[in-house]
């Protein structure tokens, strides 16, 4: 098929061109003196984006996933108590790593489409009078539904009730794409990854803890090495590496740091919202209804619920088959019931415009009812009144 594939999945997320050139590099030795001029700026600026003036940011030659073990293995002991609620399918993956782990998980179901509920949590904390609980494991973005939860309530609720534990936040499909403030927010383990608003390819885990996570790390009897995060600080204060790192990953993050910084956060934000909300105007336009509840809208992901008659597999073959058009399915329990839309990283007003247009058309060879160009027009009259 002539022209390129359009990516419009969570992640991984388009590349920019600066980026991927930025990656092309030969590689080098990375013990050599000149090293640490790379490495500590990068860790310098990775806490600006997670706002951070405190914490400690760190990078690993991972993914997300290996964030959320990082998390537990090197602040917990074994058989310690972490509380966690389920509504989506990443915030079900983490509770069964720790459960592998051999945490003692405390899971609570919520339906899919809504998030943290802030005052159960505040409520389950204050019984908790013993502080059995030695961390709360947050998902802010579940990608799954299309679901942003409250960090800043949970460390409300967390404060409320006067608790000791841990906060982790899963910012892998947030962090960078939607306004996140770790010190503000009280958050002791933020864990994210390259291959979303960082717009890079997967394979680097960018994280950042604070001073009470890494003080646990002394008191923390999890077995770890690969992982481990005493290794990195002892091999990070002199600008190195306790392994081989992946240069390519580096220097990519090098010139998206830039990219974001110079764009500034908060317009990264204001931007991911602006694509978000056109999606959701031509959503309404369609007649049809995110799965995320109201309150709960994520602004880098969209999950759109089909009708009862309709499967959203069907949807997404179509719009890559004849369309060339990649979209996010239905995960788990909304397997079939949704299609998603991603909004986030490396994207603008006609970047949105195409995807729209690319999933009226599989909708309507679906046999969905509305009027043709409802969708797009809709967007489009959302992104005329609020351009800059």
């Amino acid at each position: 098929m002539a022209g390129r594939n359009h990516l419009y999945i969570p992640g991984p997320t388009n590349v920019p061109t600066e980026v991927l050139n930025a990656m092309h590099v030969d590689m080098e030795d990375h013990r050599s003196p000149v090293f640490p001029n790379l490495l500590k700026p990068l860790l310098e600026d990775l806490k600006k984006v997670f706002k951070t003036e405190t914490g400690q940011a760190f990078i690993f030659p991972a993914t997300g996933t290996a964030g959320w073990e990082v998390a537990l293995t090197n602040t917990l002991n074994p058989g310690d108590k972490v509380l966690i609620y389920r509504f989506g399918q990443f915030s079900h993956l983490w509770a069964a790593m720790a459960k592998r782990l051999g945490f003692d998980v405390e899971m609570h179901e919520e339906p899919w489409g809504t998030g943290i509920p802030i005052d159960k949590l505040e409520a389950r904390l204050k019984e908790d009078s013993q502080h059995e609980i030695k961390a709360v494991l947050a998902t802010h973005n579940e990608t799954a539904t299309g679901v942003t939860s409250d960090i800043g309530g949970v460390r409300k609720a967390m404060n409320a009730a006067n608790h000791p534990a841990l906060l982790f936040v899963d910012g892998v499909s947030s962090i960078a794409s939607l306004d996140f403030r770790m010190d503000e927010w009280g958050v002791d383990g933020a864990i994210s990854g390259s291959q979303k608003g960082f717009m890079l390819p997967a394979g680097g885990a960018f994280l950042a803890f604070s001073q009470k996570a890494l003080l646990a790390t002394e008191t923390s009897t999890y077995p770890r090495c690969f992982l481990d995060l005493r290794d990195q600080m002892t091999a990070n204060k002199d600008g190195y590496t306790p392994y081989t790192p992946n240069l390519p990953i580096l220097y990519g993050l090098r010139k998206a740091l830039d990219l974001l910084l110079e764009e500034g956060m908060e317009n990264v934000y204001a931007r991911h919202y602006r694509l978000a909300e056109g999606t959701r105007r031509a959503v309404a336009a369609w007649g049809l209804k995110l799965c995320a509840q109201p309150g709960f809208e994520s602004n880098t992901v969209s999950a759109i619920v089909v009708p009862a008659d309709k499967d959203a597999r069907a949807v997404i073959s179509t719009a890559f088959d004849r369309y060339n058009i990649s979209l996010g399915a239905g995960l788990s329990e909304v397997a079939g019931k949704v299609f998603r839309i991603g909004h986030v990283g490396d994207m603008n007003d006609v970047s949105m415009l195409g995807a729209i247009a690319g999933v009226e058309m599989a909708m309507l060879d679906n046999g969905f009812d509305f009027k043709p160009g409802a969708g797009v027009a809709a967007a489009i009259e959302y992104y005329r009144s609020t351009a800059q």
